[in-house]
């Protein structure tokens, strides 16, 4: 049908993903995205369990990106997840895929049994999905960032009440690379 909008489907990220996720992440976000206060927190790790996703076309291919982090506030306080990065296929922007993308994460850390989401994003876009900054005063990002794009969404009530702290990275560790290969 002309003019329809392009289908896509969400999957669990596959190892094999890995390289057209990164040359995605590469053409919507640049190469400024690995100074980021969050990727200080997800270096070294790896997504929480069961919480990355991509979206694909037609024919299979990667135009979107997202997935989750475990972290803690503080020293030994509440945990909780990190969004990000999310991205899309700058040519399928607009086409709703980073909408479903973020629909779909939410349902499975809520599935999962999170508490919560906090992410640093663009808070108009973001509050659609029910984040805001009012749970997140007394809390901080390790590094520079926007304290008006820090945002958290609860999936528990009362998850965040009386969090405050440093984000601090909690998840599980990347195998060393030459440990990956002959995994």
């Amino acid at each position: 049908m002309p003019g329809a909008a392009p289908s896509f489907i969400i999957t669990a990220e596959a190892c094999s993903d890995i390289a057209a996720r990164e040359a995605l992440l590469d053409r919507a976000m640049g190469p400024k995205r690995r100074k980021k206060s969050s990727e200080k927190l997800r270096r070294g790790r790896r997504p929480s369990e069961g919480l990355a996703f991509v979206a694909r076309d037609a024919d299979g291919h990667v135009i979107g990106t997202v997935r989750l982090w475990d972290v803690r506030v503080g020293e030994g306080g509440t945990r909780a997840l990190l969004l990000g990065p999310l991205a899309v296929d700058p040519a399928m922007k607009n086409g709703g895929v980073g909408s479903a993308l973020m629909r779909h994460a939410v349902s499975e850390a809520r599935r999962l049994g999170h508490g919560a989401i906090l992410l640093v994003g663009d808070a108009p876009y973001y509050a659609r999905f029910g984040f805001s900054a009012e749970k997140t005063g007394a809390l901080a990002m390790p590094g520079p960032y926007e304290r008006h794009r820090f945002l958290a969404l609860e999936l528990v009530d009362g998850a965040l009440d009386g969090a405050q702290g440093i984000l601090r990275s909690c998840g599980r560790r990347q195998k060393p690379a030459r440990l990956a290969l002959a995994a």
